[in-house]
């Protein structure tokens, strides 16, 4: 087994094999996670509910949302940019005041330099990337992440309990994992979506789809590449995704489609917006 970098400067305690953030709001275990479909290894962070441990919620099933790049939700210290989703914070507070069910936020962490690869369901020529594995991801989430927690942790079972998401690249591999294995992700969090890679082969796709999940939350801001027609043809991307999306059936209760001016392709405005996304996904 390779080694993976250790987390750094974040008060981590193990116990058990497992890996404790000391100053993560709330209870934030970071397991070694080997995958045979991807031959590598990697962090998976599972963030429990309040209560979770609690002697009285002990039959207690929860729901779970998957999240990509792992690295950048929880703690600003391992994040790519420094700048973290506050994914802790945010569930903590929605839950304690009720907006949401308790439930279960699993970071998955990036492979750092086959990130992109693993992330690329097709062939792409910008970016040069004919080698992807992509197609791999539902596998790898289906077969070996989803099992692995329901073996360790009280974890609901059935697609309205089961979301997906992600940003950027990690939103385009969610998009393409509910497209291609329909009836398993329920709600998906699609944070400024790559659709223009591989040629927007991923809007092709998405018009063949026949079955969504229950509930999408898409959303891009005015001003993700920093020059305007690139702008405006990350937005206009977006918006023929929801058209797809809203033809195929979803309605306003199943679908939230934001288009924030003057935001851009950055964590900060992920985290900002991750409040309303997680109360429509997950709240009543």
């Amino acid at each position: 087994m390779e080694e993976i970098q250790k987390p750094e400067n974040q008060g981590l305690s193990a116990a058990s094999g497992v890996i404790r953030a000391e100053h993560a709001t709330g209870d934030l275990r970071l397991h070694e996670f080997r995958s045979r479909i991807f031959r590598n290894t990697r962090f998976l962070r599972v963030w429990l509910p309040p209560g979770y441990d609690n002697s009285a919620n002990a039959g207690q099933c929860y729901p779970v949302l998957y999240l990509n790049d792992g690295q950048n939700l929880f703690e600003a210290a391992t994040s790519f940019t420094g700048v973290e989703w506050q994914v802790d914070e945010t569930g903590d507070r929605l839950i304690r005041e009720g907006v949401v069910p308790p439930m279960i936020i699993v970071g998955m962490d990036n492979a750092a330099k086959d990130r992109i690869r693993e992330y690329m369901p097709h062939r792409s020529l910008h970016p040069m990337m004919l080698r992807v594995q992509g197609s791999r991801y539902p596998s790898f989430l289906i077969k070996e992440v989803m099992p692995f927690l329901a073996r360790n942790y009280r974890v609901a079972s059935g697609s309205e309990n089961t979301g997906l998401g992600g940003s950027s690249l990690g939103a385009l591999i969610a998009l393409y994992t509910a497209a291609v294995c329909p009836g398993v992700i329920g709600r998906m969090l699609l944070e400024s979506p790559s659709l223009w890679a591989s040629n927007r082969q991923i809007i092709r796709q998405s018009r063949r789809v026949k079955r969504w999940p229950q509930r999408i939350f898409l959303a891009t801001g005015t001003s993700e590449v920093g020059r305007k027609e690139q702008d405006q043809s990350v937005v206009d991307d977006v918006r023929e995704l929801a058209g797809i999306l809203r033809r195929a059936g979803l309605d306003d209760e199943r679908l939230r489609l934001v288009i924030e001016d003057e935001s851009t392709h950055h964590e900060s405005a992920w985290a900002r917006r991750f409040p309303e996304a997680l109360a429509f996904l997950f709240g009543s």
